[in-house]
């Protein structure tokens, strides 16, 4: 089984996801994708919390979005 194959079969595995399936949370330590389709293909993607990368970009978004935010305020305020 070529790594394609095993990203498919892992991406496919229900026990992978959890939430909601419209705002389901991706994690597979097997999958070597940092970034996936949802399970509802059309709604996009989502990152895969099972790969260092992957929980690297959730950080940088729910820190980086607030500091965004201040940054604009204060720049604003000036």
């Amino acid at each position: 089984m070529n790594q394609d194959q095993i990203n498919q079969a892992e991406w496919e595995n229900p026990e992978n996801w959890s939430g909601p399936r419209a705002f389901a949370v991706y994690f597979s330590k097997r999958d070597s994708r940092t970034v996936v389709p949802k399970r509802l293909t059309w709604m996009g993607w989502t990152v895969n919390l099972g790969t260092t990368a992957g929980v690297f970009w959730l950080i940088a978004v729910l820190v980086g979005i607030p500091l965004l935010v201040l940054w604009a305020v204060e720049f604003a305020g000036a």
